[in-house]
């Protein structure tokens, strides 16, 4: 789903003209944006949160030359499922890998 398709899905279900969807959208979008460059954690439940991550900086290596690279320390938006969007997602309470046919140990002989 793309920003375009939240903003028209925004604007049927409010019955409102497009540009009253994009600033519904944009003003949610620049909310959650501020909120997380001050510092802030957004939990929307029975949706999930956003938090900022720090990165301490490390040594890297460019993939082309092999050359060495300082990687600078950083901040890095991070977002975690509720227990009720990841039981919408999948809704047997299963993982995908404890449905899988080819499980390997005793009992798949």
């Amino acid at each position: 789903m793309t920003k375009a398709d939240l903003v028209e899905e925004v604007t049927l279900l409010g019955d409102l003209t497009r540009r009253d969807g994009e600033v519904i959208v944009d003003t949610i979008f620049d909310s959650v944006i501020h909120a997380l460059r001050s510092g802030d954690k957004i939990e929307i439940r029975g949706f999930g949160s956003f938090r900022i991550r720090q990165r301490r900086p490390r040594v890297g290596r460019n993939p082309k030359t092999g050359a060495k690279v300082e990687v600078p320390a950083k901040r890095v938006p991070y977002f975690k499922a509720s227990k009720e969007l990841r039981d919408l997602v999948n809704p047997s309470g299963r993982t995908p890998e404890a449905t899988s046919p080819h499980q390997e140990g005793p009992s798949a002989a």
